[in-house]
């Protein structure tokens, strides 16, 4: 009967020890799956960053930024060239009423010659200056 307890005793304790290497292992199979978690996170970090460098290095943004700048600049200089028209324009109508307004004054002085000469030569000093 001692002989059996011992095998006992023995048996327990084997069983006991193995509990315990069972619990280690439990533990560092635990932290196992806790770095390979970080390390998922980690890999998933990269690959956000990754793919925020890859966008920065297509320039989707810097070419959109540009493209904006561009049209400013070609709408701003349409608008300027826009204002020479105009300015044009109304310098053309200004000279139509002028050519109008000379060949009025040639008509009414049609059969005096040397003051319409005079008036064109007074209207010509004036306009230079």
């Amino acid at each position: 009967m001692m002989t059996v307890v011992k095998e006992l005793e023995i048996q327990m304790t084997e069983v006991k020890e193995a509990k315990e290497k069972l619990a280690k292992l439990e533990v560092s199979y635990d932290k196992c799956k806790m770095k390979v978690a970080e390390k998922t996170r980690e890999i998933k970090a990269m690959d956000n960053k990754i793919k925020s460098l890859e966008n920065e290095l297509t320039l989707h943004k810097t070419l959109a930024e540009i493209k904006t700048i561009l049209w400013a600049k070609i709408g701003q200089s349409i608008t300027n060239q826009w204002q020479s028209i105009q300015t044009i324009h109304e310098q053309i109508e200004l000279i139509s009423m002028a050519q109008f307004e000379t060949q009025r004054a040639r008509a009414s002085l049609g059969n005096m010659p040397e003051q319409a000469n005079r008036m064109i030569q007074f209207l010509n000093a004036h306009t230079k200056e």
